[in-house]
C-alpha cells in the first residue's frame, strides 16, 4: 500500500509494505571488451539484494535499504568490471515522475 502525506511544506510519498525505507538505484553499464564475461556482473548487482529489475540489456533497478548508498554499489560492481568499461548509478529519488516503454511487470515492481 502507497502513503501520500502533503502538507504546506512537503508531499513526502513512501510505500508502507516495506517494514523499513527503501531506496531504488538504476544501474547501467558497457561493457566494452568483445566477448565479455556478464555473469560476474550479474552476480555482483543479484548480491546487493533479492529485489531487482532487469528490464533491459544494460540497465537493473535494485531496491535496497534506505543505508545503502551509490559508493557502496560501485564497491560491489568494480571488481566485475575492466578499466575501459563503463558503470552508471543513480538514485532514483522520485519514481512517481516516470515515463517509457517498458514490460507492465516492471511498472508494477517499481510501483
Amino acid at each position: 500500500m502507497v502513503i501520500h502525506e502533503k502538507s504546506r511544506t512537503f508531499a513526502c510519498y513512501y510505500d508502507v509494505s516495506y517494514p523499513f525505507a527503501m531506496k531504488v538505484f538504476l544501474i547501467s553499464y558497457d561493457l566494452r571488451k568483445v566477448g565479455q564475461n556478464y555473469a560476474p556482473l550479474y552476480d555482483a548487482i543479484k548480491s546487493l539484494s533479492s529485489d531487482w529489475q532487469h528490464p533491459m540489456e544494460s540497465v537493473w533497478f535494485v531496491k535496497v535499504s534506505d543505508d545503502v548508498f551509490a559508493q557502496a554499489i560501485f564497491d560491489t560492481l568494480k571488481p566485475a568490471l575492466d578499466d575501459n568499461d563503463s558503470l552508471l548509478i543513480l538514485n532514483v529519488n522520485n519514481i512517481n515522475d516516470k515515463q517509457g516503454w517498458m514490460p507492465k511487470t516492471f511498472w508494477s515492481w517499481l510501483g
